[in-house]
């Protein structure tokens, strides 16, 4: 009789326990729903086709879509601060192209990998240093960082460059297989920066001034925070993982195109909202960001197995995004009610 009346308080007390999580930790609620549908879209996939959820698709998901998710490590840390941009699938194609442009000259790749690193770190430079110091708007700041890095990248090369180099192909080529499932070294690259951007933004110190910035800027301020040079580090950051990323998809495509990226920058905006980091800041988590590109890369599997156009991709998408940011704002209503 005990055990039962036991089991009932314990039953009676989860949705109030539930409710206790959910309230203090709503924050996590638009990252929870991304994992969900991931989850339902791999299940829904695997019941309609019946062999989606395999090791090879599995594997290519990551290879697919490992300069996204590089991508969108670079922005999660932007957004965070409440800034955004722009500028990445411009510098994706200029450091990729320069990086073929420079390896056909047979220039050394280990001059060339972080000259292009260092080339989209120096755009996003300029970006934050605009944003902090002028005080320009990130939209515009970053607009100006797009317009600036893909007209580089056509002074560049106007057409594309193959790349013969054995070593950058090798980050492509190279499978390291356990049975049916591998992983690139692309691949290794990208989850290597997830966990580094988890690190940092989770257990460093600058991590949590990018939560505080994003927050509440003054209040930042007056804790005696390093803004400003947070705020310009992001942008570096993102530029940053530009470049790598640009380098990334130059191994995994064989070549540099100077018109490669284009719209990029709202694919990676689109993953890390549906993963999800709020657009307003002070909320948002890198794990969270490679789910949303996850859910992203699955949607275009799916789309793909089914044979229709891609341009189904941008309307779900679209659609997945709306739904997010709608989450968004209740959240935040409900974040300025508390105050």
């Amino acid at each position: 009789m005990s055990s039962i009346t036991a089991d009932g308080r314990r039953l009676a007390g989860f949705p109030s326990a539930l409710r206790a999580f959910l309230s203090r930790r709503s924050s996590l609620m638009p990252t929870f729903a991304a994992v969900t549908i991931f989850v339902l879209l791999l299940v829904g996939a695997q019941l309609y086709f019946g062999n989606f959820v395999t090791p090879l698709n599995m594997s290519a998901l990551l290879l697919d879509n490992a300069f996204l998710l590089i991508l969108a490590v670079g922005m999660t840390f932007v957004i965070v601060t409440g800034g955004i941009d722009l500028s990445v699938g411009s510098v994706l194609a200029l450091t990729g192209i320069l990086c073929a442009k420079l390896l056909s000259a047979g220039v050394s790749p280990y001059l060339v990998v972080p000259l292009t690193i260092l080339v989209g770190a120096a755009i996003g430079l300029v970006i934050g240093v605009l944003v902090q110091f002028f005080d320009v708007q990130p939209f515009i700041a970053s607009l100006a960082g797009l317009f600036l890095a893909r007209g580089l990248a056509y002074v560049v090369s106007l057409k594309s460059v193959r790349v013969e180099h054995s070593g950058v192909l090798w980050l492509e080529t190279k499978r390291f297989a356990v049975g049916q499932w591998y992983i690139t070294p692309t691949g290794i690259i990208a989850l290597l920066v997830v966990l580094v951007g988890a690190f940092v933004m989770v257990a460093t110190r600058f991590g949590r001034t990018i939560y505080a910035v994003g927050g509440n800027e003054q209040s930042a301020r007056l804790m005696g925070l390093e803004v400003a040079r947070t705020k310009v580090l992001v942008y570096v950051i993102s530029g940053a993982c530009g470049g790598l990323a640009g380098l990334v998809l130059t191994a995994y495509s064989g070549a540099g195109y100077p018109r490669n990226g284009i719209g990029t920058e709202l694919d990676v905006i689109a993953a890390v909202v549906i993963g999800g980091t709020l657009l307003s800041g002070g909320t948002g988590y890198v794990l969270g960001s490679m789910i949303g590109v996850f859910v992203y890369g699955t949607i275009k599997t799916v789309i793909s197995f089914m044979g229709a156009e891609q341009a189904w991709t941008r309307i779900i998408i679209g659609l997945l995004l709306l739904l997010f940011i709608v989450v968004q704002r209740v959240i935040v209503v409900r974040s300025e009610r508390r105050r």
